[in-house]
Parts: structure tokens; sequence; C-alpha cells
């Protein structure tokens, strides 16, 4: 039985942040704990393939493995995770869920020199599909946030820093009795980041960061395919209070083609060719990815459908260090239109001349549907 997509099992689209990973991980984990659950079987299971699709997705090697791979990047010991199952409660945050299942985290107090890394960026290239065969270098531009270089990212102004919060004492929470019950809720005056700024920065205005366009140079390899994902470390969104920025991760579409099909290193064309060439066989010249003309000898006699193969005339197989895969001709015999009267004639005069010998395909067809024919009748 084949495993669920891991962003299925979170509920979550394929895009979705570190944030929005950790936010519907917390919410299922409590949902199916099984201390929440006593008892329940299949609570416990759901419980721990959430815990496993959390366990993959939060870290980029991982998920970039999984994103291009599937589960298969983790069968066989692949990446060192994934395949084996659950992999305990510290590995996928369970500290954070006790803490929200119990209200016993402890009150942990916040460095208000804490930093946090950025978030992700994706952005949609999309190429021809002789750019993925020959590789490019292409400029992009995207607009993004960067740490503020008045003041390094803190969003304080200089020679100050941020202090914890006086109303929550630097935890991001408060609390309140209700009877028997501990409420709690983000702090209001920090917003749940347990640090405030008395004196902003004035350049950021207290945000550490700033927006900006960057032009940044892709290499793409040759012999991308579609969906491939290349990884630019670094050139994601700035992290607070000075954090490293998250990475910027480009997915390649390739364009249609109106000649080339293309399955993995295989390229199809679809040629057509003249009815008697077809007919008494012989050469024929045919486009490449790659630009150049190729020969194809056409044997006599071939039908519509028939198929020949070009070894090394396909497409580039990726870090292949130069390796090309075939392309495969299918013939499409074309029959002669727009004749003169005397072309009409003398085709007529050939098929009498023929009979039903040169066809027999469409002569034994005709046999065939005689017999049904005669068999329906009786």
């Amino acid at each position: 039985m084949s495993k669920e997509d891991y962003y299925d099992t979170l509920g979550v689209d394929r895009s979705a942040d570190a944030a929005g990973l950790k936010s519907a991980y917390r919410k299922l984990a409590m949902k199916y704990h099984p201390d929440r659950n006593p008892g329940d079987a299949a609570a416990e299971a759901k419980f721990k393939e959430v815990s496993e699709a959390y366990d993959i997705l939060k870290d980029d090697q991982k998920r970039a493995a999984y994103d291009q791979y599937g589960h298969s990047a983790f069968e066989n010991g692949g990446m060192g995770g994934g395949g084996g199952g659950f992999h305990g409660f510290e590995s996928a945050g369970f500290s954070d869920i006790f803490e929200d299942l119990f209200g016993m985290g402890g009150g942990r107090r916040r460095d208000p020199n804490t930093s946090s890394r950025g978030a992700d960026l994706r952005y949609n290239l999309t190429i021809t599909l002789e750019d993925a065969f020959a590789g490019k270098a292409e400029k992009i531009t995207i607009p993004t946030t960067v740490s503020c270089d008045t003041c390094d990212g803190s969003g304080a102004a200089d020679g100050t820093k941020p202090s914890a919060c006086t109303t929550c004492n630097g935890i991001g929470k408060v609390r309140s009795q209700q009877g028997f019950f501990m409420v709690e809720r983000t702090c209001p005056k920090c917003q749940g980041n347990g640090l405030v700024i008395e004196d902003p920065c004035g350049t950021c205005h207290g945000s550490g960061k700033k927006k900006k366009n960057k032009t940044l140079d892709v290499k793409i390899p040759a012999g991308v395919e579609e969906g491939t994902r290349i990884r630019l470390s670094g050139e994601g969104k700035a992290g607070e209070r000075g954090g490293p920025s998250g990475d910027l991760y480009i997915f390649i579409d390739i364009e249609y083609h109106p000649i080339f099909q293309r399955d993995g290193s295989t390229v199809f064309c679809e040629m057509p060719i003249p009815m008697m060439t077809a007919t008494l066989g012989g050469e024929i010249e045919v486009p490449t990815i790659g630009g150049k003309k190729a020969k194809v000898k056409i044997t006599k006699g071939t039908q519509t459908g028939k198929r020949f193969k070009i070894h090394g005339k396909g497409m580039t197989i990726l870090n292949s260090g130069g390796g090309v895969g075939d392309m495969v001709i299918q013939a499409n015999v074309e029959t002669p239109v727009n004749l003169s009267k005397k072309q009409k004639e003398l085709l007529r005069a050939f098929a009498e001349e023929c009979g039903d010998d040169v066809s027999p395909e469409s002569s034994g067809f005709l046999n065939k549907a005689k017999e049904l024919w005669e068999d329906l009748t009786e």
C-alpha cells in the first residue's frame, strides 16, 4: 500500500513555509496525541504519520529530496530518515506540543538577542525545450526583504537593543485563571515575540528588515526536466533580529514545443513522409533538438506509425557528464493533394495495374469484414 503524500498528511500546500508547516503539525499532533486518545490505535497511527511527515518537511535538505524523488528518496536508508517510520517526540518538536497540551512549558523566557531564520521563497521560471537541452545562464529579479543595514537587523536604534517584554516576562504568552482552567493567549504588548523595542531603528521602523528587488544569476544545468527545483542558499527572506536568510527555490517549467515531445532523455518527433519515399524507400533529413539535421533511412513500404530511432540525438541527460538520449521519428505517410488531371489519370492507371497485391492490409481487412458480414447474415 502506497504511503500518503507528506503534504497531504499535514494538510498544507507544497509551497507552505516553515511557519505554516509547524502550525499544521501542532494542530494535528494535539488532535491525535495518544494521551488525548487513550486506547485508540487509529489515532496513535495517525499521530505517527503526522510526526514522520513533519520530521521530513521541516528539514530543508530532506524536503528538497522529497519534493524531487518522493518517498523513494528515503527508502533503503536514503537521507537517513523518512522510510524508518516514527522518529520520536523530540525530533518532531514534541516539547512545543507538550506545552500546548498541558500548559506545562515552564514559562521559558526568551533571550532578547535570539534570532530566527527567514522564510524561504519560491520562483517559477519558464524555459524552452532547447534551453533544457543545452542549459543556460538566466538573470531573474525577485522582490524580497533583506536585513536592515542600519541596525544590522535588530530593529533597534543605534546603541540600543530589544528587551524582554515586561507584560509576559519575555515568554510571549500571558495566562489567566478561569475557574479550574488555565487560559493562555498571545501577549498583546509584544504580539508573541517576547521582546519589545523601546527605541526603534529610524530606517526599518523596528522591523529589522527592508524591501528590496534583487537580481540573481541562475545557472540552469543541461538536461533539467519539468518540475526540477534549483536551490539558492541564503537568497530568501531576511531572518528576524539578524538571523540568517531563508533560501530561494526556483521551480522549472518547460514550454510546449510544436515539433518535439520529450519523455526523459528520449525526444519524439512526428515526421511527414512523401508517399513515394514511403513506398520506394529513400533518405530524408529531420531536425534535432540540438539545432542540427540528421539523416534517416526510410525503408520501402513504410506505413504511417512506423518508428525509426536515431541514437544520440535526444535530450541531454542531467548530471551525466554530457550523455545524450535517443530521438524517435514516427512516420506519417502523406497522401498527395492538389493533383493535376494528368496526375490523377496516371494514379488511376497505376492502381488498376497494381490490383490488390500492393495493399495487403487493405484487402485483408476487407476480407475479414466480408467474413464477419456473412456470419451475421447466416
